[in-house]
C-alpha cells in the first residue's frame, strides 16, 4: 500500500505554473497511491462552496473526483486559508473532510495528522483570530454575506497577514514544543505529520520517555524559473519525500 501526504499548495489563478504541477501530479504519481491526505491550504483562499463555478475551483474538483473514481481515497483537512471548504466541495471532489486532529493507522503504525497552525501557540494574536474564524456562528454570519463581499474581505485579510508576518519573529510563527508534546501524548505517542509552517523537516521529539517523529510537510512554491511541489510518501512502512515539477 502507498499513501501520500501533501499540504500548503496555495493554488490560485495567478499561479498557473504551480497549478500545472498539481495537475501533473494528479494525472501521474498519485495514481499509484491508495490514499491521498491533503492537510490544509490546498487553495490560497476559499470564499465558500458557492464559488465552485470559478474555473480553477471547478477544474481542481473535477480532477480530484477523477482520481477518486480511479480508486484512490482522498481525505482533506482544513487549513487556515481554506477553512470554509464544505460538503459542497467535498461532494464535487469526491473526498472526505477529516476533523483536526485525526489519528490514522497505516500497517502497524499510528499517525496523528493536523494542519499545524494549532501548534503555533506562541503567536497569541493569531490563535485568537483562529478561534474566531473557526466559530460556527462567525462562519454562518460571514457566509450570509454576498460572495463578492466575502472575497473583498479575504483579500484584505491576506494583505494584513503578510504585513503581520514581517513584524513577527520566526520563532513565534513556528510550533510550540509543549503543544507538540501534548498532541503526541494525548494520541498515544504516534508519529506526527503536519504542514503550515513551510519548514519541511523531520524532527525527533522526546515525550515522556518516548522518542517520536514529527514530519513537517513542504509548501509548494512558484519560483521565478520553475514551480515545485513535494509529496511525503508512506510505502512499505517507510516515509520518504518526493519532489514534484
Amino acid at each position: 500500500m502507498q499513501v501520500h501526504f501533501i499540504s500548503d499548495l496555495h493554488l490560485s489563478a495567478d499561479r498557473p505554473a504551480l497549478t500545472a504541477v498539481f495537475e501533473r501530479y494528479l494525472a501521474g504519481p498519485v495514481r499509484a497511491a491508495d490514499r491521498l491526505y491533503i492537510l490544509g491550504d490546498l487553495f490560497e483562499y476559499w470564499s465558500g462552496d458557492d464559488d465552485l463555478d470559478d474555473p480553477l475551483n471547478t477544474r481542481i474538483a473535477e480532477q480530484l473526483a477523477s482520481l477518486a473514481e480511479g480508486g484512490c481515497q482522498i481525505f482533506f483537512m482544513h487549513g487556515n486559508r481554506d477553512l470554509l471548504i464544505g460538503e459542497g466541495f467535498a461532494t464535487r471532489a469526491n473526498l472526505k473532510i477529516l476533523p483536526e486532529p485525526s489519528l490514522i493507522q497505516l500497517g502497524d503504525e499510528r499517525f496523528v495528522l493536523c494542519h499545524g497552525d494549532n501548534l503555533c501557540t506562541d503567536d497569541i494574536a493569531y490563535q485568537a483570530f483562529r478561534t474566531q474564524v473557526r466559530n460556527p456562528a462567525w462562519q454562518a454570519g460571514f457566509m450570509s454575506q454576498p460572495l463578492a463581499a466575502r472575497k473583498q474581505f479575504i483579500a484584505g485579510l491576506r494583505m494584513k497577514s503578510e504585513a503581520a508576518k514581517s513584524e513577527k519573529t520566526a520563532e513565534i510563527m513556528d510550533v510550540n514544543a509543549d503543544a507538540v508534546a501534548a498532541l503526541i501524548r494525548d494520541n498515544g505517542f504516534p508519529r506526527l505529520i503536519h504542514g503550515h509552517t513551510h519548514r519541511p523537516d523531520m524532527h525527533r521529539v522526546d515525550v515522556d520517555g518516548h522518542t517520536c517523529e514529527r514530519w513537517v510537510l513542504a509548501d509548494w512554491r512558484d519560483a521565478t524559473e520553475t514551480a515545485q511541489g513535494e509529496v511525503l510518501v508512506w510505502a512499505d512502512g517507510n516515509l520518504s519525500r518526493q519532489p514534484l515539477y
